[in-house]
């Protein structure tokens, strides 16, 4: 699941080796690994010259597929990341130590690889780069980062949502850049 791909989903060649090489979530590729055991809705087909690497740091952090549905609770990723929220699930169990486990392995592969940034599925405890649910188990969204998205921004790597990718500009586009 985080081999290097290109869109076809064989090896990146050597021909791309000059492109910028950025993380995507799993899921947007196609890889049947989000909670419910499927796919993202909406799945995103990176540029022709694009240098991806899939990524789920939810599974990578040793939860199954599927899974029960988590959502941050008390705070966004940032918070988690400091010890103020935690990541439960609708059941009540607290899943945050795979969540964080699942956010540094990605981290490590994103400094280990050069990568540049990653376009990552919104709205998840993991991945959301924009939003994130509440807490409150309602589907209600809030601005706010999950784990994954926080660890990578504090890091310095630019983060992307998976509705703000577009495939005909190269990445990371401009408008991605971390804040000072």
């Amino acid at each position: 699941m985080d081999a290097t791909r290109g869109t076809d989903n064989t090896p990146t060649t050597s021909a791309q080796e000059g492109r910028p090489l950025f993380l995507m979530s799993a899921c947007l590729a196609g890889t049947c690994c989000a909670y419910d055991g499927g796919a993202a809705k909406e799945e995103v087909a990176p540029g022709a010259d694009a240098r991806v690497r899939l990524v789920c740091p939810e599974v990578m952090g040793g939860l199954p597929t599927p899974r029960d549905r988590a959502e941050i609770v008390g705070g966004d990723g940032f918070d988690v990341l400091d010890g103020r929220a935690r990541v439960l699930t609708h059941r009540g169990e607290d899943v945050t130590e795979a969540y964080l486990a699942g956010a540094r392995r990605t981290l490590r592969i994103a400094q280990a690889s050069g990568a540049v940034g990653a376009v990552l599925q919104d709205y998840s405890p993991s991945c959301g780069c924009r939003q994130i649910s509440d807490g409150t188990f309602r589907r209600n969204r809030v601005a706010g980062q999950g784990v994954t998205a926080a660890l990578l921004l504090r890091n310095g790597f630019q983060v992307v949502a998976h509705h703000e990718y577009d495939a005909s500009i190269p990445f990371p586009p401009a408008s991605a850049a971390p804040p000072d």
